[in-house]
Formats: structure tokens, C-alpha cells, sequence
């Protein structure tokens, strides 16, 4: 599969910015490479009626939350989506995915509540899931409190955030917190140490970002035990009853590592009865949701997430 020239563009600014790689750098300045890059590629910045930090209460605790609500949407009783960012489990925070979260929170016309979990190698697996799992937990109980509508939750996020958006809904059913769905954006799902042959991983395995340094650098510093990888929390794919999760939307990227696996979890939970749609984006590449600004495709992804909002929270 050809790269969408968007791509090929990129590759070549980021040839010319002569970045060092996010592997041979400490967490605090991969983390500042990585929010940089979210300003510089994200787009224009989407003005909201209201934006208000909030927080949870976690296990190792507070858990910061950032709340959005575009103009339209009502003070009381909206819509929420609950946004996990991505990064590895390393980096991102509220920072580096507020564009991603404004334009969501316009499109769909929803209140969008980002969650800032604890991050490794501090606070290495399971405090990701811990902190996600209480987030969803407190915004469920406290809707009313925040203006949006208990009844008309979802969870949603990217790569790592995809891996935890993916947690939540199987703690959620467990809570007996009602979900409308779950949005998986390249969603990393299957961590265990002896995983299947995923054809992606190999046809992708040298394509920018997810590079196997990268990789082994994140998972070195979220997952230290080896006896976690194989944990539903870091697996979720590994979980024997999918049967009454949320309704999903699958995104996935034709060049990324993780396109097989994310068709996989679509699959399984289709297998189980789940409601899904897939949206898989040819010669895209892993992150392109935090690219707006410079990937015309981005687009496709965001419509494809208003479109699955809009109508899972219409339903009575």
C-alpha cells in the first residue's frame, strides 16, 4: 500500500526539523516533543463556549479533567464523551490532545470531558487503567454536576487511549455505568508478550511513528513486568466476554503497526454481538488524528466519530 501524499510530506518536514528520536530521550523531553508537535500539526485552534479543568478522585490521587463545551451545546444535561489521549502510556497529556477534543466536542455537538491519567515510568501499569477506570467512574456519578447527561456517556480515544478507551467499557459493564459507545482510534489492544502473527506489524514494522524502538521504549516503561502484558488491562483484547460492551467505531490506518490488531478487536467484538463500524484509512499512518492541520484524511476520522456520536446519543 502507497503512502497518502500528505504523508510523504510530512516525512519530509520532519526530515528537515532534524528531530532526535523520541527513543533516545528522557520522558520529560519526549513529552515536550510530543505536545510541540500537536501545536505545530494540530490546526487551527476551534474557540468553545466554556472550557473548565476539573478533577477525580484516583487511586494515587486526584486525576486532572479537562471539560469542553461548544457554543449550541447546553449547559445542563448534554451529551458527553469521555476522551482518553494517546502516547504510549508515556506521553500526552490535556495539552497535546486539546485540539483533537475541541474539534470532537464541535463536530458532534457534545460536551468532551479529557482525562489526564497517571503516566509511566512513574506510575507504570495498571495506574493508567486504576486512574481511567475512577475517572469514568466519578464523571458517571457526577454528570448532573458537570452539565452533562448520565444517560448519554461515551468513552473514546487514541492509541494508548484506544487501549484504555477499551478498558473502560469492560469496567464500565461491570460498574453498571451505561456507555452509548466507544470510539477506538488505532487503538493498541493486544500487548501480550507472545501475541499472534499481525500481518501489520511486519508490512509496517519500519513506518514512522510506531518504529520498534519506539515501541520497545514505550512498553520497557509501562509494562517493566512481563506477567502484566498478558493482563486484560494492557490486553483488552484478551477478555473472554465481550457480549454487552458498547457500540464501537474502529479507526485504523493502512501503514501503521497496530492496523491488524485493531481489525481484530473489531472483529472479536462483532463476534460477540456487538454493534460495529470500521472506518480504515489507506496510506495513513499511526497519529494522524493529532494531524489536522496537515492531513487531509484527519478529516474523514473526525466526520466518521461526529457521525457515530451524533446518532448513538440521538437514540432514546
Amino acid at each position: 500500500m502507497e503512502f497518502d501524499p500528505d504523508v510523504l510530506r510530512y516525512f519530509d518536514a520532519m526530515k528537515a526539523l532534524n528531530l532526535p528520536p523520541l527513543s533516545s530521550l528522557s520522558p520529560a523531553d519526549a513529552r515536550a516533543l510530543y505536545r510541540e508537535g500537536g501545536r505545530r500539526n494540530g490546526g487551527p485552534r476551534i474557540e468553545m463556549a466554556a472550557v473548565r479543568d476539573l478533577a477525580a478522585p484516583g487511586p494515587g490521587g486526584p486525576i486532572p479533567l479537562r471539560l469542553y463545551r461548544p457554543e449550541g451545546v447546553a449547559e445542563r444535561g448534554a451529551p458527553a464523551l469521555v476522551f482518553i489521549h494517546g502516547g504510549g502510556w508515556v506521553i500526552g497529556d490535556l495539552d497535546s490532545h486539546d485540539g483533537v477534543c475541541r474539534r470532537i466536542a464541535q463536530d458532534a455537538n457534545c460536551l468532551v470531558v479529557a482525562v489526564n491519567y497517571r503516566l509511566a515510568p512513574e506510575h507504570p501499569a495498571p495506574a493508567a487503567a486504576e486512574d481511567v477506570t475512577a475517572a469514568l467512574r466519578w464523571i458517571a456519578a457526577h454528570a448532573d454536576e458537570i452539565g452533562a447527561d448520565p444517560a448519554r456517556l461515551a468513552v473514546g480515544g487514541d492509541s494508548a487511549g484506544g487501549n484504555l478507551s477499551a478498558v473502560a467499557t469492560v469496567a464500565a459493564r461491570e460498574m453498571a455505568v451505561p456507555l452509548r459507545c466507544q470510539i477506538l482510534i488505532y487503538p493498541s489492544v493486544d500487548n501480550r508478550a507472545a501475541p499472534p502473527a499481525y500481518p501489520s506489524r511486519d508490512a509496517n514494522r519500519d513506518v514512522p511513528p510506531l518504529t520498534p524502538d519506539v515501541l520497545a521504549w514505550f512498553t520497557r516503561q509501562y509494562l517493566p513486568e512481563p506477567r502484566l502484558r498478558d493482563d486484560w488491562r494492557q490486553s483488552p483484547i484478551v477478555v473472554p466476554d465481550k457480549a454487552g460492551l458498547p457500540p464501537a467505531l474502529v479507526i485504523v490506518a493502512g501503514r501503521d503497526p497496530l492496523h491488524s490488531e485493531g481489525l481484530a478487536y473489531a472483529d472479536a467484538l462483532e463476534a460477540a454481538g456487538v454493534p460495529v463500524e470500521r472506518l480504515d484509512v489507506p496510506g495513513m499512518i499511526h497519529g494522524f488524528i493529532t494531524m489536522g492541520g496537515i492531513m487531509a484524511a484527519a478529516d474523514k476520522a473526525f466526520d466518521a466519530i461526529a457521525s457515530e456520536l451524533r446518532e448513538r446519543f440521538a437514540q432514546a
